[in-house]
């Protein structure tokens, strides 16, 4: 199947999904909209959901949702089903988010994003009655303490494919008492297809998933019931007032060597809006532009907010649909971006656990790389060079320092960039471990699937397939700076990325 008939068909199975269409209208609040032609849920689909511990079903105590990786109150699978569950116990139910001293190469540019955004969701909590909690330190510590503290009768936990934190669930699980009566169960909130109903092994490429997908789009690419408010007061552990600004400000001390950025406003609310921003401006040329680096204007600037789960991506499919009849093409893309390739990252993390090494290639794609580990280099940068963006390629210079500076690198650079580290580096798993090093240093959107994913495409081609072989790269597919020059204004893309950069500079010494 080709990519572009691929991309129809995707469209073509929201279409099948589209039956019992309603009118389009705003929430009550403006906070978002109901999908148009596309069936409403009536609840949780069971399938979406799996039972990790078994509980004692006559337990009536309060339901606590440990919010992770979806940090968001609209549109989530997750709080959808804990409240579900408390209304069919009638109980309370409660949001936990832990906050770990690090993660990964986590800095002040994500925490600082990821605060401000809990600080949306727990304002947006409080409408509906649902207490919120923030808890600090090893989750497999504080997340037990706090469900036996309140006597939960089930806790509920979004799903990560990332090695860190299906270690983080686990150790929760493992260290609730065996005297503890507490269900747990595990919600997929992220995907619109839970990872394990798409597929229950690795996938090859996007094209072995993609008709799993499909055929499963009816089922589960439904509209979210509405969320009610609770009346039930929130028992036992009494919720502190969180001082959000003194957080803030500590966790932007302790990260400063990679500070904020200010043109993406992190938050469930603001991310809606840039949803709507997208749709009504950008959306008309993203097929045909969204690969230029030079126009940024036509790229959706949406995945920091994936990343955070401060945005669904079901809500993104459901929007981005309504305007099909008019932008076909660009919709059938972002449709196959948002859907198949996001979810193809995920299938890749989870069911491979060297996700972010060597290892993790394909057998053809390793053997042809350390073949060429020895091939000489014509340049060997140290990776303090390659940070700073201090090589002879002046556009790779530019992605890097994008990068740095604005949090956020195009993603047809992204390719080059990698590839090129490769090519200035003294074996691949050296380049492969300094490329992942930057992109979760830096990028807004890094230490997720979709970046260990970007790079071991690039470096390893995985989900790619065998090219004419050259020194270095053996089979991988190559990419020089001749071709970016035929396909895009590479003179106009590097100086925006300086024009960028003194702004930057600029601003943070005032």
């Amino acid at each position: 199947m080709s990519q572009l008939s691929g991309k129809k068909e995707v469209a073509g199975a929201l279409d099948a999904a589209a039956a019992g269409a309603k009118k389009p209208k705003l929430d009550a609040d403006g906070g978002g909209f109901l999908g148009e032609g596309l069936r409403s849920s009536i609840g949780v689909n069971p399938r979406r959901v799996r039972v990790l511990r078994q509980g004692d079903e006559s337990h009536s105590g309060p339901v606590v949702y440990w919010m992770s990786r979806d940090q968001r109150s609209r549109d989530n699978w997750a709080l959808l089903y804990a409240a579900e569950q408390a209304r069919k116990r009638d109980t309370p139910v409660a949001v936990v988010f832990n906050l770990v001293e690090s993660f990964l190469e986590a800095k002040a540019r994500h925490f600082g994003f990821l605060l401000r955004g809990l600080r949306v969701v727990e304002k947006n909590l409080d409408k509906l009655g649902i207490a919120f909690f923030l808890l600090r330190g090893r989750p497999e510590d504080t997340i037990p303490s706090f469900v036996e503290a309140c006597n939960a009768s089930i806790l509920v936990l979004d799903f990560s494919s990332l090695r860190i934190g299906r270690t983080w669930r686990t150790g929760v699980v493992s260290r609730l008492g065996a005297d503890t009566t507490t269900a747990v169960h595990e919600v997929d909130a992220h995907n619109v297809v839970p990872v394990w109903i798409a597929s229950d092994k690795l996938e090859y490429a996007a094209r072995t998933i993609r008709l799993k997908i499909q055929r499963q789009l009816p089922e589960f690419l439904v509209d979210f019931p509405t969320l009610e408010p609770f009346s039930k007061p929130w028992p036992g552990v009494a919720q502190e007032k969180i001082d959000w600004d003194s957080l803030i400000d500590e966790v932007l001390r302790a990260g400063d060597e990679v500070p904020e950025v200010d043109w993406c406003e992190p938050g469930e609310d603001i991310a809606l809006e840039r949803l709507a921003v997208f749709l009504s401006s950008r959306l008309q040329r993203y097929s045909a532009e969204r690969n230029d680096p030079s126009k940024l204007e036509r790229l959706s600037d949406l995945s920091p907010y994936f990343h955070y789960g401060q945005l669904s991506p079901q809500r993104c499919a459901f929007e981005v649909r309504k305007a099909r009849k008019l932008h076909m093409q660009s919709v059938d893309s972002f449709l196959e971006e948002l859907i198949i390739r996001r979810e193809l990252s995920d299938n890749f993390c989870y069911y491979q656990p060297n996700y972010d090494n060597i290892q993790g290639a394909w057998e053809w794609a390793r053997n042809s790389l350390l073949e060429h580990a020895n091939d000489k280099r014509e340049h060997i940068y140290t990776r303090q060079q390659l940070e700073d963006g201090k090589t002879k390629d002046k556009l790779w210079n530019a992605s890097q320092l994008e990068m740095v500076h604005r949090g956020k690198m195009h993603g047809f650079m992204r390719m080059y960039w990698a590839k090129k580290i490769l090519e200035w580096t003294e074996s691949p798993e050296d380049a492969l471990a300094i490329a992942i090093y930057f992109n979760d240093k830096y990028q807004l959107d890094g230490r997720d699937p979709n970046g260990y994913v970007g790079c071991m495409w690039s470096i390893c081609g995985i989900h790619d397939q065998g090219w004419k072989e050259r020194p270095i790269f053996g089979k991988i597919r190559y990419m020089n700076y001749e071709g970016c020059k035929r396909k895009f204004n590479v003179d106009g893309y590097i100086m925006y990325v300086n024009k960028l950069v003194a702004e930057v500079k600029k601003r943070r010494k005032r």
